[in-house]
């Protein structure tokens, strides 16, 4: 497994070459592009962010949605890097970045394999973040995502959002 992270074209043709939809892939360039934002918000604040990994995992956060469009598309695309050979940190982005992280109760529950789902590192975080700002390519208030939440989920999954975002402010203040 190499360590080097792909370059942006590379991470693009990944999404098409899984089977990403059109859809798919400008969520993740629209996800992308806002990560690095507050990444670059996160170093002004004299924060060590890998913007680069914050960069190509934020395009391939959601190539398991070749294979599925449910919460599974966390740990299928993880498996999708794993087949590509994509370095660890990326893998980690991928299975972590759903909702504001998985428990390990949840998962069990889910069946998916015994591992960490909730977002670790500074970049797991951003890009789990970004993804929570992203509606389609469009932006969105995080007000508006955890209003769709509190109707889709249960109340402790919304209250990991909620601390993410609350995590996220305190770094870099608001979001827009």
């Amino acid at each position: 497994m190499s360590e080097k992270l792909p370059t942006r074209e590379q991470a693009l043709n990944f999404l098409r070459e899984s089977g990403c939809s059109q859809n798919v892939i400008r969520h993740c360039e629209a996800v992308a592009e806002l990560a690095v934002e507050i990444a670059k918000k996160c170093v002004e604040k004299g924060l060590n962010v890998n913007l680069e990994l914050v960069e190509i995992g934020a395009l391939l956060h959601d190539i398991g949605r070749a294979k599925t469009h449910s919460v599974h598309h966390a740990v299928t695309g993880a498996q999708i890097a794993k087949a590509l050979g994509l370095p660890e940190p990326i893998i980690s982005i991928i299975k972590r970045h759903v909702g504001g992280g998985i428990t390990a109760q949840e998962a069990k529950k889910l069946g998916w394999p015994k591992d960490v789902y909730t977002p670790q590192t500074l970049e797991e975080k951003i890009v789990a973040y970004a993804d929570k700002l992203i509606e389609g390519s469009k932006r969105v208030p995080i007000g508006e995502t955890i209003e769709k939440f509190s109707r889709e989920l249960p109340p402790h999954a919304v209250a990991r959002v909620k601390r993410l975002h609350r995590e996220m402010q305190a770094l870099i203040g608001d979001c827009k």
